[in-house]
């Protein structure tokens, strides 16, 4: 499970750091949270020099903690693609 931490606010969105598989840390933006099959999921898109990078989007499966909250990978791409064609058709 990828831990979301240093969370911050990045003017309207929270943002938090990801570990990258080569290691390296990377910044997200949250731009958007959904509900499907009753498990919450956030949609995050990267920041690049202090802006969202609008290229592409990245879905996470969101744990609501104490603390904030943790994002885990969804590894299966099957579930990946279902996820991403339900919340394609919320979005419509």
């Amino acid at each position: 499970m990828d831990e979301l931490n240093n969370t911050s606010d990045f003017g309207e969105y929270v943002t938090f750091t990801i570990t990258a598989k080569d290691g390296s840390e990377v910044e997200m933006a949250v731009v958007d949270e959904f509900e499907f099959e009753k498990k919450n999921y956030i949609v995050a898109a990267l920041v690049k020099d202090d802006a969202i990078d609008d290229e592409g989007q990245y879905i996470y499966r969101c744990h609501i903690t104490e603390d904030g909250f943790k994002a885990e990978k969804i590894s299966n791409a099957l579930d990946y693609e279902r996820i991403a064609k339900a919340y394609m058709e919320m979005e419509d």
